[in-house]
């Protein structure tokens, strides 16, 4: 996704490129729900410029009947000014123009769930989640939409990471991060929401080992990472998450201090994991995090080790 312009670049820009700079009405901005056509001229049969997405970004400089000029944002260090027919475009006075934004990111992020979805449907759905919540910040759908948006852009990295051979590198700051500014733009936009706990959540993947290697360091400091996160989103959607997380961890770190000889480290990491596994299962009991919690508890009730492939 190209980088936002602001208002005021954009609009000069739209107005430098159509040579009318001096005395123009500023530039109305529009965000397109529909792929379309960009033409050299305000008609159909006229030699093509380029193919515009869902999502992206106009600035109108003139209008000719059921045409509109534009300069059109086509993604990073691409742009380009025609003609389209006037309509799928959705400005800031379009009515309802909020839930129309939000209904089409939805649909694209629908569409890309599917095994032949539309190519680059998951693009499409972060850049009109993203524009919704900048042309419409005080909709009541505008810090989900925030949050969405940088959750499928997080998700595109985690899984362009993920395939790398740094991925699997013990200390986690010796690969390349997730870019966090956006969920971090989430966070400062929408404080103390459950927006914001879900963004913070995903800020912890960051802080995880690539591979732990057998030995305790890691899921040691990751399961104090999740109880943190815990404590500190009590509210937050994430919260059984991160204690199962957390109580998971734990119930991993009873065969790991065994196998580095540890038995008072052992016992110390089972009677956490049962408190957590309780507290989660007690806390939760409707949700499915809840009820992971109680089939963990079991295990460890059980003597069942968690932690590799053991076979009694």
């Amino acid at each position: 996704m190209a980088k936002s312009l602001g208002s005021r670049t954009w609009i000069l820009l739209a107005m430098l490129s159509a040579g009318t700079l001096a005395y123009a009405a500023p530039a109305q901005r529009g965000i397109t729900v529909r792929q379309a056509h960009i033409y050299i001229n305000p008609d159909s049969s006229a030699a093509k410029l380029a193919d515009i997405d869902r999502g992206r970004e106009v600035a109108v400089l003139d209008t000719s009947r059921n045409w509109i000029h534009v300069f059109a944002n086509l993604g990073p260090e691409h742009d380009v000014t025609g003609w389209m027919l006037d309509k799928g475009v959705v400005r800031s006075s379009t009515p309802n123009g909020d839930v129309i934004l939000y209904g089409a990111a939805a649909d694209a992020e629908a569409e890309a769930s599917k095994p032949r979805g539309r190519r680059n449907a998951a693009q499409d759905a972060m850049n009109l989640y993203a524009r919704m919540a900048e042309y419409f910040p005080n909709s009541p759908r505008a810090g989900e939409a925030l949050y969405r948006s940088s959750d499928i852009r997080w998700q595109l990295d985690k899984l362009d990471l993920v395939g790398r051979p740094s991925a699997r590198e013990k200390d986690p700051h010796l690969r390349e991060p997730i870019e966090e500014k956006y969920m971090k733009e989430v966070m400062k936009k929408f404080p103390r929401t459950k927006w914001a706990d879900l963004a913070a959540f995903h800020l912890i993947d960051n802080k995880l080992c690539g591979e732990w290697q057998g030995t305790h360091e890691c899921p040691e400091k990751e399961s104090e990472l999740y109880l943190k996160y815990a404590r500190e989103h009590p509210d937050s959607p994430a919260a059984a998450e991160a204690m199962y997380d957390a109580a998971y961890r734990l119930a991993d770190l009873i065969e790991i201090y065994r196998t580095e000889e540890q038995p008072s480290k052992s016992q110390d990491a089972k009677s956490r994991a049962l408190r957590v596994s309780q507290d989660l299962a007690t806390r939760y009991p409707q949700s499915d995090w809840g009820a992971r919690g109680q089939a963990l508890l079991y295990q460890l009730q059980q003597d069942i080790p968690v932690f590799g492939d053991i076979v009694e």
